[in-house]
């Protein structure tokens, strides 16, 4: 963090362009992933990582005050998000684990070769959480929110004594259920359901779904959601991520990775949040590995867009009280 008292900065309005910072691309294993970045070169970074059928212009808010107080922010897309290249492949948060620990390597950390805080909102924060563990010596802190995973809220682990190998005939029924999921999922008529959720009014009701304010009016937030969705390789991508998050193991669910975290964890969630309950947050809070400071504030899933300025309160403190990274 810069030396000296930062005075508090205001997030850009509520319907702000998406286009914020200078862009470039980067090319990794074959696949391209635009990504920007905004701030004083030298200045500690920071990586924000957008949620599911967001993009890096999802942080037009949070971006340049972030930058004013002296941070080099950087955001990406997420493999078959955004600009990113969208492959017809299983894709889950260990690959973009990977994607994210080889960016802070070849693109952030020759500039800046400090640790790295990463933040992410929904599907980007079980991202960064996985980053950190895949690649711990390179994250400085990490700020979910909030960080949702459908296996927080299934039944806890069995006792040791019942989480011996199985069988040979277990382990078949597994591989054959494990087909099954594959084969309905590869089912699933995405390539007739996206056109209509995009052009119809569904698309506009699921954004509201994830805000407290009106967003109805917010053209950018809904070119920044559809036009992703309506390239023709968009259904194929969907697809492998609904097979890749569904049939992932169970070492790269949040329950598991969350005792694994080091670095501090700001946990952020919305008392108005539809889509992922706040009641999940306490639970968050007692798996984390390391410090962790939960604050609940009045917004939905999207805060960092929803409420930019309640974001920033918590924030901007949290960010000047991590510890000094080693270089």
């Amino acid at each position: 963090m810069p030396n000296g008292v930062v005075e508090s900065v205001s997030p850009q309005p509520a319907d702000a362009p998406i286009d914020w910072g200078e862009a470039a691309l980067w090319q990794w294993r074959g696949w391209q992933v635009p990504w920007r970045c905004l701030g004083p070169v030298g200045g500690p970074a920071l990586l924000l990582l957008h949620g599911f059928g967001a993009s890096s212009g999802h942080w037009r808010a949070l971006a340049p005050p972030l930058a004013a107080m002296g941070w080099r922010v950087f955001a990406l897309d997420l493999i078959g998000f955004g600009g990113s290249s969208q492959p017809a492949r299983p894709l889950d948060n260990r690959l973009w684990g990977w994607q994210v620990a080889a960016f802070l390597r070849q693109v952030i950390q020759p500039e800046q070769p400090a640790p790295v805080v990463l933040m992410g909102n929904s599907l980007g924060a079980l991202v960064g959480l996985t980053t950190a563990v895949l690649a711990p010596a390179r994250v400085r802190g990490l700020v979910a929110a909030p960080l949702p995973d459908p296996a927080l809220v299934q039944p806890p682990r069995r006792s040791a004594i019942r989480q011996r190998r199985p069988g040979p005939g277990r382990r078949r029924i597994r591989r054959l259920g494990r087909c099954l999921v594959r084969t309905l999922l590869r089912l699933l008529p995405l390539e007739l359901l996206l056109p209509v959720i995009v052009r119809t009014p569904l698309l506009d009701l699921g954004l509201q779904s994830a805000y407290s304010r009106p967003v109805g009016r917010d053209r950018p937030l809904r070119h920044l959601i559809a036009r992703p969705a309506s390239r023709r390789t968009a259904a194929a991508a969907l697809r492998g991520m609904t097979i890749g998050m569904t049939l992932r193991p169970r070492w790269a669910t949040a329950p598991s990775l969350l005792p694994r975290l080091r670095c501090p964890l700001l946990l952020l969630w919305g008392r108005r949040d539809r889509l992922v309950p706040p009641m999940l947050a306490p639970k968050v809070e007692g798996l984390a590995g390391g410090p962790c400071r939960l604050a609940l504030l009045d917004g939905g899933h999207c805060l960092h867009d929803d409420v930019p300025g309640a974001v920033l309160r918590e924030l901007e403190p949290w960010l000047q009280r991590l510890p000094v990274a080693d270089t």
